[in-house]
């Protein structure tokens, strides 16, 4: 018995559609271009092969068993999924890169980065070069599939020069030396504040307030997920004791819970801070705002030579200046 695996080709599973759409094996061997004697063999040797009854023999129309229904659905299922494969293929030799992975730091616009991602589904690249020479319509989104990750500190910078990322978005620009074949562009500043619950201690401390005065209250700091390179510290002090959470979001629920005090970019505390529900406090020390930047692994030529067309789209939109004010204020 041959192997069934085998058996489930592309025109064996053809050839149980069009039956089942003619309702009869004369009309599917007239679609599919052959005389019905050879149609009733295959499909005896495709139920050999699998050692099952796909159709009724007691009726006298081609009526499906419950197995030849259920290979009619996965096969048509199938059967779409590899026009698809094949459909992407062709697409991906014209430039598209199969898969894209963007590193994004979690302190940058959560909704500005999925509407990124939409307007790059939105797009209906030109159709593809056939083999006789033709052009196909455009009929979809670009092949790419994206993944985004979300980083914090250096692992956003760590998930690009590992191979994990081809782009990262939102990487500190302070001490980031570019190794060959990197590209770093600058995003933008975001100042951060010190924040707090009203019913904090500090919040009725008298401003500015010093390095000895923070060290004595918890700090609420978000972990760097960097696993290989040095996790970076920020606005901490030697002796401070530090709750560390996940994510920018969780710092500022924790914040508002007055678990402790921490720096926050401006533009995530507006609404609380004029609700009332977090205050701010000049601190002694000067800080100069965060400087943030995008950095992706250069092709084998320049300008643009030898990167995937996906990357480059959404390099074209990084460089917009509304796009990176969005990302660094809009939440």
């Amino acid at each position: 018995m041959a192997d069934k695996h085998l058996a489930l080709t592309p025109d064996a599973l053809t050839m149980m559609d069009a039956i089942a759409r003619n309702g009869s094996f004369a009309g599917a061997a007239r679609e599919l271009g052959r005389v019905p004697s050879a149609l009733t063999y295959s499909v005896r040797q495709l139920e050999e092969s699998l050692d099952v009854l796909l159709f009724d023999r007691k009726s006298g129309q081609a009526r499906l068993t419950a197995a030849g229904q259920e290979l009619l659905t996965e096969g048509r299922r199938l059967l779409a999924e590899m026009a698809g494969v094949a459909n992407r293929v062709r697409r991906v030799a014209t430039g598209w890169e199969a898969e894209l992975t963007i590193a994004v730091d979690g302190v940058l616009s959560s909704p500005t980065v999925l509407e990124l991602v939409d307007a790059f589904y939105q797009q209906r690249p030109r159709g593809v070069p056939g083999a006789n020479g033709s052009t196909q319509e455009p009929d979809g989104p670009p092949p790419t599939r994206l993944r985004l990750r979300s980083e914090v500190l250096a692992g956003t910078w760590e998930a690009l020069l590992s191979g994990q990322a081809d782009l990262a978005v939102g990487i500190a620009m302070s001490g980031i030396s570019a190794p060959a074949g990197v590209a770093v562009e600058a995003l933008g500043e975001l100042p951060f504040v010190l924040s707090m619950s009203p019913r904090h201690p500090l919040a009725q401390g008298t401003e500015p307030l010093g390095d000895d005065e923070l060290v004595q209250h918890r700090a609420v700091a978000v972990s760097d997920s960097a696993s290989r390179l040095s996790p970076l510290t920020v606005n901490l002090l030697p002796g401070q004791d530090v709750l560390t959470v996940s994510t920018q979001h969780d710092k500022l629920q924790a914040l508002l819970l007055g678990l402790g005090v921490g720096f926050m970019p401006e533009p995530w505390i507006r609404d609380a801070v004029e609700q009332g529900r977090l205050v701010t406090k000049a601190v002694r020390r000067s800080r100069a705002p965060a400087a943030f930047g995008y950095a992706w692994r250069l092709g084998s030529g320049t300008a643009g030579a030898g990167l995937g067309l996906a990357l480059q789209w959404w390099l074209e939109h990084l460089a917009h200046p509304a796009t990176r004010l969005a990302l660094l204020t809009r939440l």
